[in-house]
């Protein structure tokens, strides 16, 4: 079973992948932009540096064309760190992200169909489980990013 469970993982992987893709595409973005606006989303306001680390892009012009596109379609805007003025916060415009948010509302309603077949006991156990594998990413995708 653990087998199947790694390949119907990979499988949600894939889709999850395309997903992305056809949200993105539909909201005008490439699939970056898009995962930085979920990332400040998710995350709260942070500097180009933190999204540039996190897209696994650089922190120079790559992450400065992206924050560009975003601001000019009025996903986020820029604004000084009110501790040190010499430093940006990227943070989202929330009344234009809700455009873009409203082309999950798909996949959010299956995943709310699919957990009504569910206890507590059983969500409990998936959400520990998502949490843990959340939880390991980022050092997956750090050692996955060092490979030659």
């Amino acid at each position: 079973m653990a087998a199947e469970l790694q390949l119907a993982m990979r499988r949600n992987t894939m889709f999850t992948v395309l997903l992305h893709h056809a949200t993105a595409s539909k909201a005008g973005m490439n699939v970056t932009d898009a995962q930085c606006v979920n990332a400040l989303s998710l995350d709260g306001p942070q500097t180009p540096g933190q999204l540039a680390q996190l897209m696994g892009i650089t922190t120079g012009g790559a992450i400065t064309a992206v924050i560009d596109r975003l601001e000019k379609a009025g996903y986020v805007r820029r604004t000084r760190d009110p501790d040190d003025r010499r430093r940006v916060i990227v943070e989202l415009v929330e009344e234009n992200v809700a455009q873009f948010t409203r082309y999950f509302g798909p996949i959010g309603r299956s995943f709310r169909e699919r957990l009504d077949d569910h206890t507590d006991e059983q969500i409990a156990v998936l959400l520990d489980w998502i949490r843990g594998i959340n939880e390991d990413m980022p050092g997956i995708i750090d050692e996955i990013r060092k490979l030659p």
